[in-house]
């Protein structure tokens, strides 16, 4: 198994330097340093002096890949590529373009996205799961049938109705919460609480149809019907037998969802004012800080290639039968 686990390391780290490299040749696609510049100086007229000091200042004034001009290893390492993006395989995530310490800023701003999406992850999986043995308990039933209607049509809803409908009813009329914000301590459960129950709610319709399916592909099995004969209860066959060997392609399901215990979760905690590093990162696009960008990207694609790794691992926790190589 650790001969695997380093094989995928290695695959991953080759994922890490294709996406950091895409990444930096999509961005200066669209703005050049110049055009950075005049964002961040701000001002309609701005000098081509004050520009060039700009790049000068950020390390934006050298080649963008290749320096041809440059000697040896100076013909890659003298590159704003180089300067910019490669130096975050080594950890070293450098400044905004603001001039912010980005490391600090991740470092601070983790824990908020954190508080709010590791309870919305734990607590959705617990519900749909549940939700969605509950439709396969009661299957063939009328309440099977007006549970899969009312996941198609939580599914069919967008998140942000979900969100501007929260606000402003638990906010706005009933006044049970704060509308938006984010405080330390133990007031900062006031905050979370409705962004976690809509996160929660907003995921059921589509994931309870996709774990259905997976729990009845199960349901008929022949080991099913063993358990069945040896006088077990539908519940005890549902969440001792079919939950279990249904729990692979949970497992690799709820894999892309680990980037967003740190990442946060963009449009949430936009909405609700909180201090995490998903309205961190919609800052950064809007302000066109590439510095910022770039670096979200990264840290996104690491715990993604982690979650990967992660996943096989469980695999052989979930089912012994399978063993690594």
């Amino acid at each position: 198994m650790l001969a695997y686990i380093l094989r995928r390391i290695g695959y991953g780290f080759l994922i890490l330097i294709g996406v950091n490299l895409l990444t930096f040749i999509l961005f200066f696609a669209v703005n050049t340093p110049d055009d950075m510049a005049r964002l961040n100086i701000g001002g309609k007229r701005v000098t081509a002096e004050a520009i060039e000091n700009w790049k000068v200042e950020h390390g934006y004034d050298k080649p963008m890949i290749w320096n041809s001009d440059a000697k040896g290893l100076d013909k890659v390492t003298n590159t704003i590529f180089w300067t910019n993006s490669a130096r975050m395989l080594a950890g070293d995530f450098g400044a905004s373009d603001a001039g912010r310490d980005i490391a600090y800023e991740i470092k601070t701003r983790m824990w908020p996205s954190l508080y709010l999406a590791l309870p919305t992850f734990l607590l959705g999986i617990m519900v749909i799961i549940v939700y969605s043995l509950g439709l396969v308990f009661f299957r063939k039933t009328k309440i099977e049938i007006s549970g899969v209607v009312l996941a198609v049509v939580m599914m069919s809803i967008s998140s942000l109705f979900y969100i501007i409908f929260g606000q402003w009813l638990f906010s706005k009329i009933f006044k049970l919460v704060p509308i938006s914000g984010f405080e330390t301590g133990t007031a900062m459960a006031a905050f979370l609480i409705l962004p976690i129950a809509i996160g929660v709610f907003s995921r059921i319709g589509g994931d309870a149809l996709l774990y259905r399916s997976m729990f009845l592909e199960e349901i008929n099995k022949d080991y099913v019907r063993t358990a069945r004969s040896k006088g077990l209860s539908e519940t005890a066959v549902l969440f001792k037998h079919v939950l279990r060997n249904a729990s692979l392609p949970i497992l690799t399901s709820t894999v892309a969802v680990l980037p967003m215990l740190f990442l946060g979760s963009l449009v949430m905690e936009s909405f609700f004012g909180i201090p995490g590093l998903g309205s961190f990162t919609i800052d950064a696009i809007n302000a066109q800080d590439f510095a910022i960008v770039r670096t979200m990207v990264f840290v996104g694609t690491v715990l993604y290639v982690f979650g990967l790794i992660l996943t096989d691992v469980t695999y052989t926790i979930a089912d012994p039968r399978i063993r690594l190589k």
